[in-house]
């Protein structure tokens, strides 16, 4: 398959080049780091950054958010069905 953009430089603001199902979980990074997180289902999301610290949001809407994170922990995440965009 041709690729329009295969030697063009990929900012953070550039589009996400792919996508995975996320399963929360207290002590297994993702196979690969996040650049932003779609949740179908509203709630709070508790995450490691790419700086080893964790953060949790505030009650969030279904929607899409950016954030870099290596892990979505299941402790402190009631948003459901979480994609990760790479």
């Amino acid at each position: 398959m041709r690729d329009r953009f295969s030697n063009y430089y990929r900012s953070i603001t550039s589009g996400a080049v792919g996508a995975f199902s996320v399963t929360p979980s207290d002590s297994t990074d993702l196979d690969e780091s996040v650049r932003a997180v779609t949740i179908a289902s509203g709630g709070t999301v508790s995450f490691i950054g790419s700086d080893g610290l964790t953060y949790s949001t505030d009650e969030l809407p279904a929607g899409t958010y950016p954030l870099f994170a290596r892990r979505i922990r299941a402790t402190g995440t009631t948003a459901t069905k979480i994609t990760g965009w790479v």
